[in-house]
């Protein structure tokens, strides 16, 4: 299991809704959470690891043994309240950043990994994170929401990633489109 960077095609699938948990799921989540720490990040969202699947990590503490691991299944976001501008970053974008608006405080309803429900309203930082991984699961990544001008000053920067992906695949090291949809498959198959 590895981070995918921009623009592999799994971070612009729309995530189906997990049916069922089990020992493997869990193992990648356990996976997961060791991947976001060693690239010191907050969340991490499953298609950001090339599973098409529908859920993503947070600890805001960005450290293992530290803050609170939070498993969120099925994630839907309502009762949006405020509006606030804050510099994000994406660990399937790394060295990029950016500012983006999303609203101040949300209400998130989903499932833990012990099938219980969460229903939280957050703000500041951990209404961010949520939004962002949210985003993950939608096919939406935070440049998408960055203004015109803002969008143009990185454009060099998503058009470097483009060519390294580009590369990447002419030397066979990015499976195809064909290949990935069959990975996508498999995954919806074993757990949607």
């Amino acid at each position: 299991m590895q981070i995918i960077t921009y623009p592999h095609p799994t971070l612009r699938k729309q995530s189906k809704p997990l049916r069922r948990v089990d020992t493997d799921l869990r193992r990648m989540v356990r996976q997961m959470f060791d991947l976001m720490y060693a690239a010191e990040g907050v969340g991490l969202a499953a298609n950001q690891v090339d599973l098409p699947l529908r859920f993503f990590i947070v600890n805001l503490d960005a450290a293992e043994g530290k803050g609170e691991e939070l498993v969120f299944i099925n994630p839907v976001i309502s009762q949006t309240k405020g509006s606030d501008e804050s510099e994000e970053g994406c660990l399937s974008l790394p060295g990029l950043y950016g500012n983006v608006v999303r609203p101040k405080q949300v209400l998130v309803n989903a499932y833990n990994l012990s099938g219980e429900e969460i229903k939280l309203k957050v703000s500041g930082l951990f209404s961010r994170v949520i939004q962002h991984e949210l985003d993950h699961l939608n096919g939406v990544l935070f440049p998408d929401r960055m203004s015109t001008t803002a969008i143009a000053e990185v454009r060099p920067t998503l058009e470097e990633f483009e060519a390294d992906f580009t590369s990447r695949r002419g030397t066979g090291g990015i499976p195809t489109d064909a290949e990935i949809a069959t990975h996508w498959a498999e995954w919806e198959r074993m757990f949607c």
